[in-house]
């Protein structure tokens, strides 16, 4: 299957990305079993984390056949070339960026860029990306999101990141939110892999709760 199968067959089962900022190659494979052990299937390194592409790869080699692996804080077109080297196939931004969804698209990947007004949205949209990324999501309220999805191309996936709680899921929900990308919320560097899966437990119960 291509990624973008494979993005939208995860999503559908589980519409949460794991985000996990700070994470070491030493503790890459154990936090993404655990984050996968959860019920997450998507999994994003974002750059600023230490040797992102190591981790990267490594848990690329160690779930890239049941999960979907990637990377985020992805900001010019040479991080989408070293990201698809280390075996990773979404590309997770926080802003819109014409040059990196097009190199994306190209290189075969998910792309997912960051936006926060309808004139982002439908640029990246225009460019070719896949899903969109509310960002930083605390700076609004789920009232943009439904107003956001009364204009956007139906069934357009719209991702909020941000702030995202177990407890404030079914507002973001009600309101027209497709799915969530979890940070500190789910994991915070050195986090023991027990408590990350219990995390994650709680944020799939959640989303099936509303």
């Amino acid at each position: 299957m291509s990624a973008l199968d494979d993005f939208r067959r995860y999503f559908a089962e589980c519409p949460l990305v794991a985000i996990i900022r700070g994470v070491t190659p030493e503790d890459a494979e154990a936090t993404a079993r655990a984050i996968f052990d959860g019920g997450i299937r998507i999994i994003e390194v974002p750059l600023n984390s230490p040797e992102p592409f190591e981790s990267i790869r490594i848990i690329a080699d160690a779930l890239g056949d049941r999960a979907l692996i990637g990377a985020g804080t992805v900001l010019d077109i040479e991080n989408v070339r070293q990201v698809q080297q280390a075996g990773g196939r979404l590309i997770v931004a926080p802003n819109m960026d014409r040059d990196v969804i097009r190199a994306t698209i190209d290189a075969g990947m998910v792309s997912s860029p960051g936006f926060f007004t309808p004139t982002e949205a439908f640029a990246a949209i225009e460019s070719g990306a896949h899903a969109l990324k509310l960002f930083p999501a605390e700076a609004g309220s789920p009232a943009v999101v439904k107003a956001m999805k009364a204009v956007l191309p139906k069934g357009f996936p719209l991702i909020v990141v941000g702030g995202v709680s177990v407890d404030n899921v079914g507002g973001w929900l009600d309101c027209g939110a497709d799915g969530f990308g979890l940070g500190s919320g789910l994991y915070k560097p050195g986090q023991e892999a027990a408590e990350t899966l219990a995390k994650a437990s709680k944020f799939v119960a959640a989303m099936r709760r509303s």
